[in-house]
């Protein structure tokens, strides 16, 4: 079976177990725990080790979900988590600007780890003191338009738009195996996907 493995990552209360359990076609894995400190103060549980969800696209092809913790003491997982995915969703939420500098540093961690499409998702867009998408995108600091991921808004509530947010994940991958790579010696160009 050909499976495809995408993180799900964010700050705390971006969205990403409700991310996972809205798509997933089995119940949903989670590792919940009654949320302390001041992650009590957004939600009552928190994730400590990871979501996991499943969507089956035919007989011979699958999408796996894994939803890091928001926590950066748990930043382990997202090391663990993230080695073997193809993409992430950064998803980020664009009520809480005081939460950008958090998502930045999550992008930065998976970044420096692997080379691998991310797009990036903005959650609670229909919030009154939601930024705009762009806006959003300047305080990740991705200055150039033209050089930034992807940036969609997602709401992590609705089935369509998680699926819309996939799809996107799944158009970035494409993309991504389909760029060639130069070898140092600049003598040969091979294929991404050549490299698997």
């Amino acid at each position: 079976m050909e499976i495809m493995r995408i993180v799900v990552t964010g700050a705390v209360g971006a969205g990403k177990s409700t991310f996972i359990r809205k798509i997933s076609e089995i119940e949903a894995v989670d590792t919940d725990r009654k949320a302390s400190d001041h992650v009590a103060d957004l939600k009552p549980t928190t994730t400590v080790a990871m979501d996991f969800g499943r969507l089956q696209f035919s007989a011979d092809k699958a999408l796996h979900l894994y939803g890091t913790p928001g926590q950066e003491r748990f930043d382990f997982m997202w090391d663990i988590l993230i080695r073997k995915a193809h993409a992430f969703i950064l998803l980020v939420s664009s009520h809480r600007p005081q939460d950008f500098r958090m998502a930045r540093r999550i992008a930065a961690f998976m970044r420096h780890r692997t080379q691998i499409p991310m797009v990036i998702g903005c959650s609670h867009a229909d919030h009154p003191d939601a930024w705009p998408v762009e806006e959003i995108g300047v305080a990740l600091g991705y200055l150039d338009p033209q050089r930034r991921p992807p940036m969609i808004s997602v709401n992590s509530l609705d089935r369509f738009s998680v699926a819309t947010a996939l799809t996107t994940v799944i158009q970035e991958y494409v993309r991504f195996q389909a760029r060639p790579i130069t070898s140092p010696d600049a003598t040969a160009t091979v294929k991404r996907q050549q490299l698997e």
